[in-house]
């Protein structure tokens, strides 16, 4: 089980990302873009999905991932029940999401310190 202080304490390292506060919901964003989003009672979490892959991956794990808000369908965005995940899936969801957001020489600068799988 993950917290949503642990996702703001993750999300907070990634390079260009800041935390904003959006009608009392946590969100990170790089620019104006948000990456990732907390539920208000913070027990799900929002992220950036290909919305390609969104179906199957709520196919493949329904009590664990979700679709978003009627008004978020039309974008690349998917929810997960932080109840469901551990540190590391929510690592590599939050780092995924993020890596939608940002240039690429600013992905493969974090990718040579942080090698996927490394905690």
């Amino acid at each position: 089980m993950v917290t949503g202080d642990e996702v703001r304490a993750f999300a907070s390292t990634l390079p260009r990302a800041y935390e904003a506060v959006v009608r009392d919901r946590i969100k990170f964003r790089v620019g104006q873009i948000v990456f990732v989003a907390l539920s208000a009672d913070e027990t799900l979490m929002g992220f950036a999905f290909p919305r390609e892959q969104r179906e199957a991956l709520i196919a493949a794990e329904p009590a664990k991932f979700l679709l978003p808000e009627p008004s978020d369908l039309r974008f690349r965005w998917v929810r997960c029940r932080l109840a469901a995940i551990d540190a590391a899936e929510m690592r590599e969801l939050v780092v995924d999401a993020w890596r939608m957001c940002v240039p690429k020489k600013v992905w493969t600068t974090y990718l040579e310190t942080h090698p996927p799988g490394r905690p």
